[in-house]
């Protein structure tokens, strides 16, 4: 079956999501890529809907009760790797705590942080110019990933346009970025930046290799976020462009960087993926979609850009909830192992690190 828009519109490629979504699981579980398995091979830190569970089939959006993102009628699930430390001296392990957005800016002061998670983005053309095409929104059942945790080497890595890493000099920093993970102690942390493929094939919801089914039309030099070219005929409906940004908080960990024995920062950076990429390269993610009926349709179909389509206290194209609700939506754990204190090892791997 084919899923072509009816009617081609122009003019319709303004749109812009930004918001962000509370952690509402980090546990060793991967319904796409390990459907059933318990634990999965890694750790991962999930946003979205609390349907997340082990074997997710179907319309999620008509199966959660509540979620972490600000969009009440967003209940897609979004998940990445878990990103550690590991002590230069005695080589255990710290989960990175991670940090909101600063760009938000949901509610005052006075309110509440979003616990962990992640900012989503949900484009059509680029920030600065309208665009001419339909953007048709996923489908119910829609899921795929982007990169891979197979990936060691840069070359490989250059030929995937759109994962990449800030070193960021404030939290608004947004410029300069690297394949790798930063090789210097960043003053407020590290950005890691997740951009999906925006052509569909029309047909498929999802492929065995959870990627096949879409097509990412970017040039590799291109940035992350423009969106204007054609689909190709294999891959013909212009979806939005999905993009995680996730504001890992090293902070605390600038004064353990390795260091020789006169005190000069060594190049090897102690940070590593929870699947023992020291890299960066691997750096990969996954999406469920899950939005209610035509919400996601209704605002690409819409000129809203950012605040403007909903946030909490905000009217908009969008409903919304308030921070203290995103965090309050939970999954109670399936895998129940420590993941956050200091570790011998990380959770499921024994293998030796990828540097």
């Amino acid at each position: 079956m084919h899923w072509f828009p009816l009617i081609v519109q122009a003019g319709l490629s303004r749109a812009a999501l930004r918001f962000g979504c509370a952690t509402v699981s980090s546990q060793r579980l991967d319904p796409l890529v390990e459907p059933g398995q318990i634990p999965s091979a890694h750790v991962h830190q999930i946003v979205g809907g609390n349907a997340f569970n082990a074997t997710m089939t179907g319309d999620i959006g008509e199966q959660g009760t509540c979620t972490t993102c600000a969009y009440t009628e967003d209940f897609s699930n979004y998940w990445t790797a878990v990103l550690y430390f590991r002590h230069p001296t005695n080589g255990s392990y710290k989960r990175v705590p991670q940090y909101p957005n600063a760009q938000l800016g949901y509610e005052g002061r006075d309110a509440p942080d979003i616990k962990g998670g992640m900012t989503i983005y949900y484009t059509e053309s680029d920030f600065e110019t309208d665009g001419d095409q339909y953007i048709s929104a996923f489908k119910p059942g829609f899921r795929m990933t982007v990169g891979s945790p197979t990936i060691t080497n840069l070359s490989d890595a250059q030929r995937l346009p759109g994962l990449r890493y800030t070193c960021l000099e404030t939290i608004l920093t947004r410029s300069h970025e690297t394949y790798e993970l930063p090789s210097r102690p960043c003053p407020a942390g590290i950005m890691a930046i997740h951009h999906f493929p925006t052509c569909w094939d029309g047909v498929n919801l999802d492929s065995p290799d959870h990627q096949s089914h879409m097509r990412n039309i970017k040039p590799p030099g291109d940035g992350g976020f423009l969106n204007r070219a054609r689909c190709p005929e294999s891959h013909p409906v212009k979806m939005p462009q999905l993009a995680y940004e996730t504001m890992w908080n090293t902070t605390a960990f600038a004064d353990l960087w390795p260091r020789d024995a006169n005190g000069t920062l060594l190049p090897q950076q102690p940070f590593v993926w929870s699947f023992m990429d020291g890299k960066g390269y691997g750096t990969h993610a996954d999406y469920v979609f899950g939005w209610k009926g035509d919400s996601l349709q209704r605002a690409l179909n819409s000129s809203c850009m950012f605040h403007g389509c909903g946030s909490p206290g905000m009217p908009g194209v969008l409903q919304t909830q308030p921070v203290a609700d995103m965090n309050r939506c939970a999954v109670e754990n399936t895998v129940t192992e420590d993941t956050e204190g200091w570790l011998t090892e990380i959770p499921g791997q024994q293998a030796m690190m990828r540097y």
